[in-house]
């Protein structure tokens, strides 16, 4: 059965590369290319030119590309119909007295794109007309030839582990979302005492940096390429479908992914303002350190991010503002990485704009659960942490970050062992940059053409994220640690600023008015 090449090898800097497969001059109208490059072209000739005939087969590049953009001008069931209608008619499948050896020529082509969809796209095979037209399709190529059947049930079979393999992830994250409870809830049943904290389930700050990197890349593994797209998905203005919008906006396992990053952020913040003494918490705040920069070492910087910054919600927006450091860090007078990406509400992007240049005041950054804590952080050696925080600085658009982001990117494409590959992004800029990308230009030239160009662009990012993504984590499971850090309860805002002034009391009025009120409406004291 054939075999797709690897993701990394799919884009050049010219867009196409043309060694993978040789491409056929196009030969039917619609398309406009320059320099051999294609740049746009209607939706019809761009289907067209998406289905193989005996002389021609799509390069790869096109292939994803077409795949990952088309769902933002038609349902993929409905282009998978008219790739069948296309196959059948044009190549005369179902006529019994076609030519054999045509067939036997075309049957190859039309199943390596058939698993070339299904490898990449599988979740796109949720949909019963999805797959009732691939087996349907299938049959006809396999009709005959025992080669090609076995080809046709071992796609077929891949394609159906992948997606049980997606249920039943998603069937475990719902029941940890089902289970998960407040810590404070914990704390009024169960004395802190008898508690657990993550240095005693972990004393090794790498090996927790492993785990962490565990976490990541089995999730970043369920993220389908086509939520890039999907979360931004606006109501193409020809299209006359207004159902389209909402059933195409299915994003769960991008979701899932933030929402792991939200809970590492809150779970970091929670297992420092839970001990009692200060020295307790200042070991804490240097075990994270070494978290931190472990984390930097192997190449997930998002765990990295989530350490050393926290995530305020507001609402559906993501606000990412650096708590765990000293109060006066480089994070606090950064506009920069104050963004309120409302990743799942179109109708709100207008406004990032505005969004990114709110600047972060000191009062916020003084209300900082962790931040707040001075003689705690006064016994902390920071050292450390000054190099994480020059790392991460958000000035000029991240640009310590994108540099180390991209040598960890070239040691990984020249890598000699597991470890060496593994590149997890800071996902939520990832979020950010396609979205300004997706933004920056229109998906329909003003001759009504797709802008093809556009969408070339927007695979090459998407493109290297699936490569990253499909790494295996080269470090031993230890299910103790990874139970703890998945489902051990965390506090709520709320309760980690009546954990911090309890730990460390208020220092203005505003904190004391603020502390009355959660003492009383979470603890149920004056």
């Amino acid at each position: 059965m054939p075999q797709t090449p690897p993701f990394s090898a799919m884009f050049d800097s010219s867009g196409y590369n043309r060694n993978l497969y040789q491409s056929a001059e196009d030969s039917c109208g619609g398309l406009y290319f320059h320099d051999n490059n294609l740049l746009s072209g209607s939706l019809e000739a761009l289907i067209q030119h998406l289905v193989p005939n005996v002389d021609y087969y799509p390069d790869r590049t096109y292939i994803f590309t077409f795949l990952l953009s088309s769902r933002l001008f038609m349902h993929p069931y409905e282009l998978m119909a008219k790739v069948c209608h296309l196959c059948v008619e044009h190549q005369r499948l179902s006529d019994p007295n076609s030519d054999k050896n045509q067939i036997r020529k075309i049957a190859p082509k039309i199943l390596q794109l058939l698993t070339e969809w299904t490898e990449t796209f599988p979740y796109d095979f949720r949909d019963e007309r999805m797959m009732r037209n691939l087996k349907d399709l299938a049959h006809r190529i396999a009709s005959g030839e025992e080669t090609y059947r076995k080809n046709v049930q071992q796609m077929i079979q891949s394609l159906i582990r992948k997606l049980a393999a997606l249920t039943q992830y998603e069937e475990v994250l719902a029941k940890i979302s089902s289970t998960s409870t407040d810590r404070l809830t914990v704390l009024k049943t169960k004395p802190q005492s008898i508690q657990r904290d993550i240095i005693t389930v972990c004393s090794d700050p790498y090996t927790l940096a492993q785990q962490l990197t565990h976490v990541e890349l089995e999730r970043l593994n369920y993220i389908g390429p086509e939520e890039f797209v999907q979360a931004f998905v606006q109501k193409d203005p020809l299209d006359n479908d207004k159902s389209c919008y909402s059933e195409r906006k299915k994003t769960r396992n991008l979701e899932a992914y933030v929402e792991w990053f939200n809970r590492l952020s809150y779970f970091v913040a929670t297992e420092i303002c839970m001990p009692v003494k200060k020295k307790h918490r200042a070991r804490v705040i240097e075990y994270f350190i070494d978290v931190a920069r472990e984390c930097f070492n192997i190449g997930n910087f998002n765990s990295l991010m989530a350490i050393i910054c926290e995530c305020f919600l507001e609402d559906t927006s993501f606000i990412f503002i650096g708590p765990v450091k000293r109060i006066h860090g480089k994070f606090a007078d950064s506009s920069a990485l104050l963004m309120k990406t409302v990743l799942f509400n179109p109708e709100l992007f207008q406004n990032i704009q505005n969004t990114l240049n709110i600047q972060i005041g000191t009062t916020g950054m003084n209300m900082s659960p962790v931040s707040r804590l001075k003689k705690t952080w006064a016994k902390v050696k920071t050292a450390k942490f000054d190099i994480l925080e020059h790392q991460m600085d958000p000035s000029s658009n991240f640009y310590n970050y994108r540099t180390a982001l991209r040598g960890a990117a070239q040691r990984s494409l020249t890598a000699h062992s597991s470890r060496e590959k593994i590149v997890i992004p800071f996902f939520s800029l990832l979020i950010k940059d396609i979205y300004f990308l997706n933004e920056g230009c229109a998906n329909r030239l003003p001759n009504g053409h797709i802008n093809f160009e556009k969408f070339l662009e927007l695979a090459k990012q998407v493109g290297e994220f699936m490569t990253w993504k499909q790494v295996e984590c080269p470090f031993e499971r230890d299910r103790k640690i990874l139970q703890y850090l998945v489902t051990v309860p965390v506090f709520s805002e709320d309760a980690l600023y009546l954990a911090s002034y309890e730990s460390e009391g208020p220092e203005n009025h505003i904190e004391k008015d603020r502390w009355k009120s959660l003492r009383s409406s979470l603890l149920g004291r004056v």
